[in-house]
């Protein structure tokens, strides 16, 4: 490929013409074929984790995190041992003895949104999206952080149905809010700040869920690589013990 500029290639970057973005559909193509191609497959860091239950003191832990795309994600507590794995349409909790603690039918939509959008067929993602419970339409153009958004799933001064932000510009993920079960009327909302590049993409370093207006959830990333090679067995719940991981940085 030749490279006319640094500008027409960096992150962001828009290549050719693009469809015009009229509904949540023609949304998620868009940010597919925006990075088609160029973001990276497997990421890795190490997560400061706050929790700031409401009436309750903080406490933090730190967390290794290891992502392929798509679908794929493990996160190992390095306080009290076990962790989780996302792997396709299940998660599992591990316990500190290694063994599987619980498993429950469902992806991760920070995943989806944030992460396998880029790396897989847009049908894909889409019928990902509408059986987690998310609209395609309605679809409006809002502000956020200072930055023009496209918001799908709800209408303006709706904070309670299940819906999610996209940077207009740079077409990534930046938030998302949807009901708290359990809860009438409390909405959580997750908040992807502060993105920079990675690779041939995007990575927000800072993750944090508020809820009732309060944060009660943050997440800092450090140590960030990308396309790290990682054994399959690093997302296989029966190998959580055996599982080869990738050298340290």
């Amino acid at each position: 490929m030749t490279l006319f500029s640094a500008a027409a290639c960096a992150p962001g970057a828009t290549r050719g013409a693009e469809s015009p973005i009229t509904d949540g559909e023609s949304l998620i193509r868009a940010m597919h074929d925006r990075y088609a191609g160029r973001w990276y497959s497997t990421v890795a860091f190490s997560q400061k984790t706050t929790r700031t239950p409401p009436g309750r003191p903080a406490s933090e832990d730190t967390w290794l995190e290891w992502g392929a795309m798509p679908g794929r994600l493990r996160i190992e507590f390095t306080r009290q041992g076990g962790g989780a794995i996302y792997a396709n349409d299940s998660s599992y909790i591990i316990g500190p003895d290694g063994q599987v603690a619980a498993r429950r039918g469902e992806r991760n939509d920070l995943m989806t949104l944030g992460f396998d959008v880029y790396s897989q067929a847009p049908e894909v993602t889409l019928a990902q999206l509408r059986d987690a419970g998310f609209a395609m339409t309605p679809l409006r153009t809002d502000s956020w952080q200072g930055r023009p958004v496209y918001v799908v799933g709800a209408a303006a001064g709706d904070s309670t149905t299940k819906q999610f932000w996209i940077d207009a510009e740079r077409l990534l993920f930046v938030r998302l809010l949807e009901p708290v079960p359990n809860r009438p009327g409390l909405s959580q909302d997750v908040r992807f700040n502060r993105y920079q590049p990675l690779g041939g993409g995007w990575i927000a370093p800072e993750v944090e869920v508020v809820a009732g207006g309060q944060r009660v959830f943050h997440e800092e990333y450090s140590d960030i690589r990308h396309d790290v090679p990682l054994d399959p067995s690093m997302f296989d719940p029966a190998r959580w013990s055996s599982a080869v991981h990738p050298p340290a940085s």
